[in-house]
Parts: structure tokens; sequence; C-alpha cells
């Protein structure tokens, strides 16, 4: 039986990803995990790492378990996964006041989209209620997430 895992340690989880760091989710305890590409491809490689300072062996230990492929870990949803883009979006077209949607749907179009979006809501004055609507469109990711891998959760 896996244990309850906090959702919102599951979206940071997400949030805090970058190219060369993922984020994996222990099913039997719970822990969230980030390891470096670096390490992923060490554990892929087969190379030895005994040389390497205790903190990296721990790391790349963790990778070996996860590219076994043993189904005790699972990656979070990536950027891939999460379609940042169209979460901005929606929220615009949410929006009552047109002007301001049209606005907002204007600056997320072409290069610097997301800077020139961050830009106008705070302008706007509307900062926290993108800030709360992308929080609950995440929230439902993780939910989805959870409910594909058979995980409990709390919130």
């Amino acid at each position: 039986m896996y244990m309850k895992v906090n959702l919102a340690n599951i979206m940071e989880g997400m949030e805090l990803q970058t190219y060369d760091n993922q984020a994996f989710i222990n099913l039997k305890s719970g822990e969230i995990v980030y390891i470096s590409q670096t390490a992923l491809l060490i554990a892929e490689d087969g190379e030895d790492f005994k040389h390497l300072p205790e903190w990296q062996q721990e790391e790349i230990q963790s990778a070996l378990d996860i590219t076994r492929g043993e189904g005790k870990y699972v990656r979070l949803p990536t950027s891939f996964n999460i379609n940042e883009y169209e979460i901005m979006e929606n929220f615009c077209f949410s929006l009552p006041d047109a002007d301001m949607q049209d606005a907002l749907l204007s600056s997320i179009r072409g290069k610097g989209a997301f800077r020139r979006f961050k830009d106008k809501i705070y302008r706007f004055g509307i900062a926290e209620k993108w800030y709360d609507y992308r929080d609950t469109k995440y929230k439902e990711i993780a939910v989805e997430f959870c409910e594909r891998y058979n995980i409990s959760y709390i919130e």
C-alpha cells in the first residue's frame, strides 16, 4: 500500500524541474527526489562513480534505482506534459473584460510571450488572480497524475 503524498509536494516538484534536473516520486515512500541529467547519464551508462563525493554517489544510486525500471519511481509531469502557454491562453479567455482579454492574448503571441504576459498581469493588477488560476491548473494535473498511478494524496 502506498503512503499518502502531499499534493503540494507534487506540484512543487512539477514546477522545480528543468531540463537538467528531473523530479521523480518514490511510490513506496512518497518522497520526491530530484535527479540531475548527469546522474541519470552515469547510471544509464554504468560508469564507475565511487570516486565522486558522497552526496553525488547517493544521487547516482537513486538514478540507478530509477533507470532499472523496477516500478519504484515515476517521473512527475514535466513542462512537456504541462502546456503553460495553453494555461495562459485559457486564463485570458476566462477574463470578463474584453479589452483586458485582447491585450493579454496579444501579449502571448510570438517571442518573449511569457515575459510580456507577466508584465501585463502586473500592470492590470491581476497577478494574484493569474497565480491562483495557474495553481488550480497545476493542482488538476497533479491530481490526474496521482489517479493515473494510484497514488493516495492529501491536499
